[in-house]
């Protein structure tokens, strides 16, 4: 019998059964091919970098991504033991396989993870270059521009000769009188004493404009001084934008016009206020922006306080530069307005809260920026106490107590005959003065003004009057009097003319002689009030009586002077006679309040007292000693003085000034201004704005304000919905900038006093931020690779068009005929007009060969 019948019957096997079983044999092989994917994959794992967290807390340490690899090797381990095992025990097909699946879902969750970790790494990475490097780049490439080649002009350039000057008698500790606050003028003088400015050694070198330095001035240091400053310009415009939370391509594009405007450049190289001006001028926008991101916390937070505070000290600073400071001051106290009104209207409003805001803002945003402008005024008239030019201008007590003074020993009292001189204690505190020239309108008689510096033609004699006996003895209160000049001979004369300035009050004129005259010569003496000495013993002895009250005291009395006929008193109104008058000091007869009355304290237009006796019959009394000058009327004076110098700055319209400018000629770049001598030999400055900018810039003005209109319109209307988030938003990025320029710009239009192109310039910084805020919105919908392209071609025309121009801000050497491709048109002055000169491979050309000079 066969094999096959001897074991009983047997059964062929199904193809079902044939395919199972032979799956079954596949098995160990399947089972090598996944351990062989886990190594592989185990492999790819361990070589992987970008793990950056894998404890509770997030780590930016590199310990940390090595520690999350490490971790991913264990999972990984632990996985491949996994599969290890469930190969080794034989299980079946289906556990296998649930296996794998359940191997492949952690690892995609490892691989999540993984990418996770990565992109924080990538955002660490961005952050630590957005946040300190970029701004890093942006100040090293500031800091290089304005320091490039500064000493190679050995000459005072441009206004150096005034602020060089100025610093200088800080040095010298000589009195001067400037139309602007000390502070920016005392950092000038900082930086002559840090770079070892000696007075001695040049006394009479007076920085004359196109002079040269002498050796012993170091005018590299004093210019490297500002370059600080203004360099710093740079970073502050990157954070403020930050604090604006502003996207980064709008950060880059501010910043890059604040570091590549040429104007700012070249301003930023020499020994003037602009760059502390500019600087204390976006310190304050900076912090006001940290203010408005912190407001939220106020009272959680001592950041906001202390914002607040630097807010304050930087509006103090910048108000003790220039006047213009109270501009950018207007612009924060408009947000506070906004600011506390919103907060009036909160829902959980609590008065005691409110009143806190109130209180914090007053300290920190009134009173510390009024002590900053005190104590700048205090170190002033502290570290000038010798006798300048400058100190005719001040009261005669404050010029009594300088070291050195001409305000010598003199009578304790005046009387008919005697010979002296006036000053006046109202807007204009100058000596009164007359001169031969005669009106050019009204009497034609002779002028009678103030005058800042001694002279001749301040000294007056006292005459009895047309109009009473003569008199004699010492002159007191009441005595009717006439003042004849001594060099004109004419007498102090009013009548019924108005003004030639103050059409409101009488002319004062100097009118006839000895001979010739009438009772309008005549003027009553009314006593004011009297100083006593600062010597205890000799104001016992000789100044307790009424004796002393009721008579004139030279230096010590303030007396007016009523017009005997015209009931009206001389006086000063701050205001300047045109060209005509040599923008001397207005003098009128004029109104004036009761001297017991409160307003004869405040109005002080017609109070005078007698600075010196020139002759007299009384001997000199050397036992007195003149009254301790009082700071707050010093201060108020030269207050007074200040703006009524600037108001004497108006423009000669007989005369061409070819270097000022009008208002509408900066934003469309009309002209700029050769701050240097234009020779051969040296290296010239053309104070010029980078034009792109400022026509980029005046362009997005408008669109802005038409942006800022529409929001408005739509939002009134409706149709935009804005949270309060939203609501702040366009606020402070869109409403401060704007008013912030328009108070920089707008002034200077209505002002009537001579303007220059550097006025510009704050203005020029707040519409950097109004173009980035309207690029940023007329973007911000667009496809992100059109966005990213926008930006990229105005950065590029913004460094192409500095390095076409950047010649008049890093100076130009050699013949001017070099530079003629930048006249574009003909008010353009670097060279001879010859518009769009240059071909584009000339361009190259000179770029390539500019490269080569820097390098």
């Amino acid at each position: 019998m066969p094999a096959k019948q001897r074991g009983g019957a047997s059964r062929s096997l199904s193809a079902t059964e044939a395919k199972e079983l032979e799956e079954l044999r596949e098995l160990p092989n399947q089972r090598n091919s996944i351990v062989s994917d886990i190594q592989s994959l185990d492999q790819r794992r361990q070589s992987a970098e970008y793990f950056e967290e894998k404890r509770g807390s997030i780590s930016y340490s590199a310990s940390s991504f090595s520690e999350g690899t490490q971790l991913v090797r264990e999972d990984g381990a632990k996985l491949l033991e996994k599969s290890y095992s469930m190969a080794n025990t034989g299980v079946t097909r289906n556990s296998l396989i649930s296996g794998l699946k359940l191997l492949s879902k952690e690892t995609t969750e490892l691989e999540i993870k993984a990418d996770q970790l990565g992109a924080k790494k990538r955002r660490l990475v961005n952050g630590i270059f957005h946040k300190y490097i970029a701004p890093v780049i942006f100040t090293v490439i500031s800091f290089w521009l304005r320091y490039y080649k500064i000493g190679d002009n050995n000459t005072v350039i441009w206004d150096e000769a005034h602020f060089a000057k100025f610093g200088s008698f800080y040095n010298r500790h000589t009195f001067y009188h400037d139309v602007h606050p000390p502070l920016g003028k005392m950092l000038c003088g900082l930086s002559e004493w840090l770079v070892g400015y000696q007075a001695s050694a040049n006394p009479d070198y007076n920085f004359d404009a196109g002079s040269t330095y002498p050796a012993q001035i170091n005018y590299f240091g004093m210019r490297l001084f500002q370059v600080f400053f203004s360099s710093a310009l740079t970073p502050i415009a990157w954070f403020t934008c930050r604090s604006l939370k502003k996207n980064l391509w709008t950060c880059y594009l501010v910043t890059l016009m604040v570091c590549l405007e040429s104007s700012f450049i070249v301003l930023g190289k020499f020994v003037l206020l602009d760059s502390f001006l500019f600087f204390f001028t976006a310190t304050t926008f900076l912090c006001l922006a940290n203010v408005n991101r912190l407001r939220k916390f106020e009272g959680k937070s001592r950041k906001f306080n202390l914002w607040l505070l630097l807010l304050g000290l930087s509006i103090g600073c910048v108000c003790c530069v220039k006047w213009v400071g109270l501009f950018v001051t207007s612009v924060v106290g408009v947000y506070v307005i906004v600011d506390l009104w919103a907060k009036f209207w909160e829902p959980n409003f609590r008065i005691l809260t409110y009143a806190h805001y109130w209180f914090t803002r007053i300290i920190a945003l009134i009173c510390i920026p009024v002590v900053v402008y005190l104590t700048c005024f205090k170190l002033h008239l502290d570290l000038l106490y010798l006798p300048g030019d400058g100190s005719a201008s001040m009261n005669t007590i404050f010029q009594a107590n300088m070291r050195a003074t001409d305000i010598v020993s003199q009578p304790r009292f005046v009387q008919f005959g005697d010979e002296l001189t006036l000053r006046s204690q109202g807007p204009n505190s100058n000596l009164l003065h007359s001169h031969q020239q005669v009106y050019p309108a009204g009497s034609g008689q002779h002028q009678v003004t103030t005058y800042g510096f001694k002279d001749s033609n301040n000294n007056w004699q006292i005459e009895n009057p047309r109009t009473a006996r003569k008199l004699s003895g010492y002159l007191k209160d009441g005595d009717t009097l006439r003042l004849k000049h001594l060099m004109t001979g004419a007498n102090l004369h009013s009548h019924e003319i108005p003004g030639h300035v103050s059409k409101n009050y009488f002319e004062v004129s100097g009118y006839g002689s000895e001979e010739i005259g009438d009772e309008k010569d005549d003027w009553i003496v009314e006593v004011v009030s009297q100083l006593y000495s600062s010597n205890e013993t000799y104001r016992i002895m000789n100044e307790s009586g009424d004796q002393f009250h009721k008579f004139i005291h030279p230096v010590s009395t303030t007396f007016r002077l009523k017009h005997k006929q015209l009931g009206c008193y001389l006086g000063t109104t701050g205001k300047s006679y045109p060209i005509w008058g040599f923008q001397q000091g207005e003098v009128v007869c004029l109104d004036a309040a009761p001297k017991d009355s409160w307003k004869s304290y405040i109005d002080t237009s017609a109070n005078w007292n007698i600075e010196s006796v020139v002759s007299s019959g009384i001997p000199i009394d050397y036992e007195y000693e003149y009254p301790k000058s009082n700071f707050l009327k010093d201060f108020i004076q030269i207050q007074r003085s200040m703006a009524a110098s600037n108001n004497a700055l108006t423009p000669d319209p007989s005369k061409a000034d070819s270097i000022a400018s009008s208002w509408w000629e900066w934003p469309i770049m009309r002209s700029g201004i050769r701050m240097s001598t234009w020779s051969l030999s040296a290296r010239r400055y053309y104070m010029f704005g980078n034009p792109i900018i400022i026509w980029f810039t005046t362009a997005c003005v408008v669109v802005y304000s038409f942006i800022m209109f529409s929001i408005s319109r739509r939002w009134k209307s409706q149709e935009l919905v804005l949270d309060e988030v939203a609501m702040w938003n366009i606020f402070t990025s869109g409403i401060v900038p704007l008013l912030g320029y328009i108070l920089h710009y707008l002034p200077f239009i209505v002002m009537g006093r001579v303007t220059y192109f550097h006025h510009y310039m704050p203005a020029l910084y707040f519409a950097m931020f109004m173009s980035g805020f309207a690029v940023d919105y007329l973007t911000i919908n667009m496809n992100k690779r059109i966005r990213d392209v926008i930006y990229f071609l105005l950065f590029v025309v913004i460094i192409g068009s500095f390095w076409l121009f950047s010649p008049t801000c890093l100076g130009m050497v050699g013949h001017p005929r070099n530079y003629k491709y930048l006249n574009w048109f003909p008010t353009w002055t670097m060279s001879d007009y010859q518009p769009f000169s240059i071909t584009l491979q000339q361009f190259f050309s000179k770029c390539k060969s500019k490269l080569n000079e820097y390098i």
